[in-house]
């Protein structure tokens, strides 16, 4: 669902205003301020990725390789994700991958991009939650910054609300106030970023910052996809709050194994 027309925040004091999903042109091909977004997320998220790697001890080659492998696949695991969980709306192949039109989901996204990096790691004989620690908070803010794209789109927002910091806009060819969810996961998103960059840098145990990834943005978005209007279904369940539930107990499985390896690591150490 989307919405159109001007926006309001009624209950912030901001009037009506426009936003162009066009963003400018070049040679008649018009360029998406969606598109530009995700870029920049992309962008910045593999300075961040350099940055810790380095940290982490992980050769800039390696990482750039990862992520030149992973971006390209990541977009096709979010069409299929969309795509496997929307059959019925597809009618030909050309339906099937006209990306172009719409229809993708960050889980799916998320999913194939880990697969690739634990793929490329076992390849490599790099070790693997280093390099998903590394991956994590790029990937976090890449989500943050992505948002504000469904904002420009007038999408991706939750049901009707009165709450002071409503957003108000034309569905249906009705003026309504709903909760402006692309803001609440946005936000929830850049806290995530400061508490991931904290963890990455003063914790010492392999794969806590990836547990807490897992864990942090899975409990976010289950809440916040209670919210929405657009949600996916298997039978009477939101498929996101399903994953996001299964997110929520890897990350207590692997931070048990993680905690484990780490008490077993100082028990060595103290032993004569």
């Amino acid at each position: 669902m989307h919405g159109s027309g001007t926006i309001a925040f009624p209950g912030l004091g901001i009037g009506e205003f426009s936003l162009n999903r066009v963003a400018f042109r070049i040679f008649g091909k018009e360029i998406y301020w969606y598109g530009i977004l995700i870029a920049a997320g992309f962008f910045l998220a593999v300075l961040l990725a350099q940055k810790l790697g380095e940290h982490n001890g992980l050769d800039s080659d390696d990482i750039l390789n990862m992520v030149l492998i992973a971006a390209p696949v990541a977009i096709v695991g979010a069409r299929a994700y969309y795509v496997l969980t929307t059959l019925d709306q597809y009618h030909s192949l050309y339906e099937v991958i006209a990306i172009w039109n719409g229809g993708i989901a960050i889980y799916g996204a998320i999913l194939a991009g880990m697969a690739v990096l634990i793929l490329y790691s076992l390849v490599k004989k790099l070790p693997i939650l280093k390099v998903l620690d590394v991956a994590a908070p790029c990937v976090i803010l890449g989500q943050a910054i992505g948002r504000w794209g469904n904002f420009v789109n007038q999408e991706a927002f939750g049901r009707e609300t009165a709450l002071p910091w409503r957003m108000e806009l034309l569905i249906n060819g009705v003026r309504t106030c709903v909760h402006p969810t692309f803001l609440y996961e946005s936000l929830w998103d850049f806290a995530g970023l400061l508490l991931l960059v904290w963890v990455f840098y003063h914790c010492r145990a392999e794969g806590e910052t990836t547990c807490l990834y897992f864990f942090w943005y899975g409990v976010g978005r289950f809440f916040i996809e209670g919210l929405r209007t657009d949600s996916l279904y298997l039978g009477s369940f939101r498929i996101s709050q399903l994953v996001s539930v299964a997110l929520c107990i890897a990350a207590v499985a692997l931070y048990s194994r993680v905690s484990k390896k780490r008490a077993g690591t100082a028990k060595g150490d103290d032993a004569p």
